[in-house]
Order: structure tokens, then C-alpha cells, then sequence
């Protein structure tokens, strides 16, 4: 029988009081720090019972908290009922945050434990120093909760495969060498690579060891001396081993990083991205080690595409396109039958058609399809208790992707299932605006993405309406859909935009309680043109869909967009028709048709 959450904590105090810890932060990461943990290490949803993507716990001898944001506030407040944990609702005016509740609760000399291996190096440095105003201790040292888990999964073990040269137009070798080269320029002589779509990428390898992300768990370090891919030997065929083995890497078990960390020469320089690489890892340096910070190399190259893997990318979106193509001829058509289609089933058969698809791996992250009010909530999750049925009014909100083996994709696109009102159709035409003003861009190169990101918004702001999270974000290629270090929003990130960047282009507007509206596509960063002002880069639309005409109000449209939305029309219907048949090309006609 399963301890219950007011037994698993009675057991974590007392692991507590054993290692004389007075307060315990539980967080959402593993020793990867990965959007999407793996089994083993969702210690937060075990110790609490709260499955949201994102939170924190924090234990004390007396007390329990949970810190998580306004997407879960419901379902926290249901999940923890009777536990004995409290929900700190974060981004609220009288919500104390997570370090003010320890400072207030604890006192001189007492400590605050947590471990290490799923904690940043940054932000065990923020937390000591904070603390540190109070002489409150921090010990990265103790995993507690391997000690009260008793049914713990272990390490997942599903065998990796390789990312073969033709669909990587890289070998590793050859990244290994511009690894090298990079960091010989910075200053350091070793590399800690920790993120598993940054291992991924630089060692062609992918897994299925992740929700939604095409990776591997192990870790891996890089320098002139020799590249170590750390890694349990379960998950290696003995042709990949052959084939890493000849590209120059040594193969050594998943659980000697630390001791092989440890006994790097204490004259070592060695690169370390401190918000990348987990506190357990950075402490096990010898003290006689130089650390090289900065932003990791390998998330420096992975970002700029090859030729191949646009090439990639291009392949993936026209399957992905006959997908959502065959998606939206089925749903209308069973709006128009009368049939039940409720948000989880629209969502399940977007994810069966993609599956149909060749070389279809996996979604890339879980589909956000959202009803009527249900469409404003940004990162909205349906339940068997929220599912709502959709009927024939209002908008629909998807947003979708898949992982193929060639690509990855991410697109959002809002329709109406039937009767919209005005106040609908201008809000979509304002988000289009955005869309295509984005997409049609043209900046000069060195541009950041916080310098253009007021082109997505201006037809919003304009109406005095705006969105709080960012317009886009880098997109890997068959590796994580959230990807770095670039970004277009309005917090400043001093990366700049290059060509070869796959970036996504999403303005979007939410009326609480009643719609969201959301037009996504992937853009590619290119090379436009060179003058005597110097070099200029635009964009490339890479995502082929439909976009709903029927919302549109055609006076709000310039001229110029006007016409980008027929060309994009043609192109969506020149690159998919032949896939489809005759009842699908004669639809996707209609809807891509001039306006």
C-alpha cells in the first residue's frame, strides 16, 4: 500500500532531524535541470501529491509550502487539500516569497538542505548568499528523499539511437573540435556539459529517456585531453559505442562524474554554465580549479542550424502540416455531424494523425487545446475534470507540436467553431498583425530579440491590449521545443539573433474568463541583404497551416499584409495538396484560398 503525503513528510522531517537540517527545498529539476524530468527524479509531485509541471516545496520541522504560479493555483489547491501543505500563490501582492518564508522561519546558525544534484549552481549561489544575511547554512549534500522513497524508479535505462551525419550535418568529431576551439578562446581548457539536449546535439545521440524531449540521461565533459560521455553502458547498443569510440570518446558509467570531476588537475580551467550545471557537480572542482563562467558553448553552436538541419526542419513542418491538415478536415467535419469532440479527444487525435506521420517520434511538448474560456489560460491543461466539449461557436485554441527524427515543430493556431462577435474578430486580426509583422521583418545583424519584439505587439498595444510571456523562443532541432540561449520578448537577453536561429513568432492576446487567441508559426533567421549601412537579416516562415480567414477583419490589414498572408495561403497549399486527398486538397483550397 502507498504512504500517503502526511506519512511521506512525517518521514522527511525525520530524515531532517537525523541530519540536523531545519528547513528542506524539494524542487521541480533533476540533476540535468530539464524542463521535463524523468520518473526518477519528480521528487516534488511524490513528497506533495501536486503534478504540475512547475513548484517548489519547502519543509520545516513545524510547517509545509508549496510556491507555484497562477497556471496551477487551482489544481494545487485541490491537489494539496488534507496534506498539511500550504499553497504560496507566487506573483501575488501579499505572497511572501520562497527565501523571505525561510528568513522569517529560521534563525541564526540553522540550515536549509536540499540536493544538490537538482539545484543550479546559480541559484544555490543566490540562495547561500541571501541567506547568508541571516547566517542561515546551506547542504547541497543530502538527496533525503532517496532515503523515504522506498518504491523510488531508478535511472531510466531505454537505449539511446544516433542522429545520423545525413540528418545532423555534423559529426562529432567535428563538433567536439569547434567545442574546443571556442572554449581555447575563452580562457579554459575543459567544458562541463550537463543539459541533455546540449550532450545530445554535440554527441549525435537521441533517447526517449524524457517527456516530449528527444534525450538521453547522462552527462558528459569536453577538452582538447579527451571528450567523456558519462552514461549507464544499459543504453548503449554496440553500434553506437563502436561509432562514439571511433569519433574519439570514451565511454565511462553515468555515476563517475563527480570522481572524475574531482580528480581533474588543480591548474584545470574549466567552462562552466552555472545556471546549466547542477551545485553537486560545481562543488565536486577541486578547490585548486579556475571556473570559467559564461553561457555554455555547446548551447552557443547547437542554436545556429546547418544546412542539414534546416534542410530538416523544412522536411518536418510538410508533415506536420498534412497532420494538422487532415486534423482540422476531421474536426469540422464532426462539428458539422453533430458528433461529441471534447478538448483531451481533439487533442488525441491530433497527436494519432501526427503519429502517421514518417519518422514521428513523439509530441514535442503535451497539446494545449483550449475552449472558449479555457483558450485564455496560457499554459492550459485539460483534465477529465475540466474537459470541456466543444460546440459550434466561439474560438478554439491548439497548440501543438511533434518531434520527428528531421525536426522539431511548434505551432498554435485559434479557429472559430462557429458564430464569433466583432470584439473576437478584431482581437484575432491584431494578433495576425503581429504575426506577419514579426515574420516579415527586416533588422540589422547584431539585433537582439528584445529590440524587435515591439513589432509583434504594436497592433495590440495600439488597442491598449498586451500578453506577459515572451513572442518567441529558440526551437531544437528533433531535440527540446524550448530551447536557447535566444529569445524575442520584452526582458532584455544580450544574445543577438543569427542566421541559421529557428525561432517561434507568437503574439497572442487573452480575455479572462471568456477566449484566448494565439497564431504561431517557426521562423528561421536568414541573411536579406548588405548595404553601405551594413549587413541586414529577415526571417523565413518555416510552419505550413491554414490560418482562419473567416476571423479576419480585412480593413484592418494593410496592404503589405495582405499580401503576405496570400503568398504564405499558396505556399501552404503548394507544399501539402500532394499529400492529401481529393476531399482534403479541394478543402485546404477554401481555406487557403486569395482574399
Amino acid at each position: 500500500m502507498k504512504t500517503t503525503i502526511l506519512e511521506r513528510i512525517a518521514a522527511l522531517r525525520e530524515a531532517m532531524r537525523q541530519q540536523r537540517i531545519d528547513a528542506y527545498i524539494i524542487p521541480s529539476s533533476d540533476p540535468h535541470l530539464s524542463e521535463y524530468p524523468a520518473d526518477r527524479w519528480k521528487s516534488r509531485a511524490w513528497i506533495s501529491g501536486f503534478t504540475g509541471s512547475a513548484g517548489t516545496v519547502v519543509v520545516t520541522a513545524d510547517k509545509a509550502g508549496l510556491w507555484t504560479d497562477s497556471r496551477y493555483f487551482l489544481q494545487a489547491a485541490s491537489q494539496l487539500e488534507g496534506t498539511g501543505i500550504e499553497l504560496y500563490k507566487m506573483g501575488l501582492p501579499d505572497t511572501p516569497s520562497l527565501t523571505d518564508f525561510l528568513l522569517h522561519e529560521l534563525h541564526n546558525g540553522q540550515v536549509v538542505g536540499f540536493d544538490g544534484q537538482t539545484y543550479s549552481a546559480a541559484d544555490a549561489r543566490a540562495l547561500a548568499n541571501i541567506l547568508g544575511r541571516k547566517e542561515i547554512r546551506i547542504d547541497a549534500s543530502a538527496d533525503l528523499i532517496e532515503g523515504i522513497w522506498k518504491d523510488r524508479p531508478g535511472i531510466p535505462l531505454n537505449p539511446i539511437f544516433e542522429m545520423p551525419v545525413e540528418l545532423s550535418g555534423e559529426s562529432t568529431r567535428d563538433k567536439i573540435d569547434r567545442l574546443n576551439n571556442l572554449l581555447r578562446s575563452e580562457g579554459a581548457d575543459g567544458l562541463i556539459l550537463a543539459a541533455l539536449d546540449e550532450i545530445a546535439w554535440t554527441f549525435n545521440i537521441r533517447g526517449t529517456d524524457v517527456t516530449y524531449n528527444p534525450v538521453a540521461v547522462c552527462y558528459a565533459f569536453v577538452s582538447e585531453e579527451e571528450s567523456v560521455l558519462f552514461i549507464k553502458p544499459e543504453k548503449l547498443t554496440e553500434e553506437v559505442a563502436d561509432r562514439l569510440k571511433r569519433e574519439g570518446v570514451t565511454l565511462a558509467d553515468y555515476s563517475m562524474i563527480g570522481r572524475y570531476l574531482s580528480r581533474l588537475p588543480e591548474n584545470s580551467r574549466v567552462f562552466v554554465d552555472m545556471h546549466k550545471t547542477n551545485v553537486a557537480l560545481y562543488d565536486a572542482l577541486p578547490k585548486g580549479c579556475t571556473v570559467v563562467e559564461g553561457l555554455s558553448p555547446a548551447n552557443r553552436l547547437k542554436s545556429v542550424k546547418n544546412e542539414t538541419e534546416i534542410k530538416g526542419f523544412q522536411n518536418a513542418v510538410v508533415k506536420d502540416g498534412v497532420a494538422l491538415t487532415k486534423f482540422y478536415f476531421w474536426l469540422e467535419r464532426q462539428m458539422k455531424a453533430g458528433e461529441k469532440v471534447t478538448e483531451i479527444s481533439a487533442a488525441e487525435k491530433l497527436t494519432a494523425l501526427r503519429a502517421e506521420q514518417p519518422q514521428y517520434i513523439m509530441d514535442s511538448f503535451a497539446t494545449i487545446c483550449g475552449y472558449a474560456e479555457h483558450g485564455a489560460i496560457v499554459h492550459y491543461s485539460a483534465t477529465p475534470e475540466t474537459d470541456a466539449t466543444l460546440r459550434p461557436e466561439g474560438l478554439l485554441l491548439i497548440d501543438s507540436g511533434a518531434q520527428y527524427l528531421d525536426g522539431t515543430t511548434d505551432i498554435t493556431r485559434t479557429i472559430a467553431l462557429g458564430e464569433t462577435t466583432e470584439q473576437m474578430r478584431k482581437d484575432y486580426t491584431r494578433v495576425l498583425k503581429g504575426t506577419i509583422s514579426l515574420a516579415k521583418s527586416k533588422f540589422p545583424a547584431g539585433t537582439r530579440g528584445s529590440q524587435i519584439d515591439i513589432l509583434a505587439r504594436k497592433a495590440l498595444w495600439d488597442a491598449g491590449i498586451n500578453y506577459l510571456h515572451g513572442t518567441g523562443h529558440g526551437i531544437g532541432h528533433c531535440l527540446n521545443v524550448h530551447e536557447g540561449p535566444q529569445s524575442i520578448r520584452m526582458e532584455e537577453n544580450p544574445v543577438t539573433l543569427r542566421p541559421g536561429m529557428v525561432i517561434s513568432d507568437e503574439p497572442a492576446m487573452y480575455r479572462a474568463g471568456e477566449y484566448g487567441i494565439r497564431t504561431e508559426n517557426m521562423i528561421l533567421v536568414r541573411k536579406d541583404s548588405e548595404t553601405e549601412f551594413g549587413k541586414f537579416l529577415g526571417f523565413d516562415t518555416l510552419t505550413l497551416c491554414y490560418i482562419d480567414t473567416s476571423l479576419i477583419v480585412l480593413p484592418m490589414l494593410s496592404a503589405r499584409e495582405h499580401a503576405w498572408l496570400n503568398r504564405y495561403h499558396r505556399t501552404v497549399y503548394e507544399k501539402l495538396s500532394p499529400y492529401l486527398d481529393e476531399e482534403e486538397k479541394a478543402w485546404l483550397r477554401e481555406k487557403t484560398a486569395e482574399i
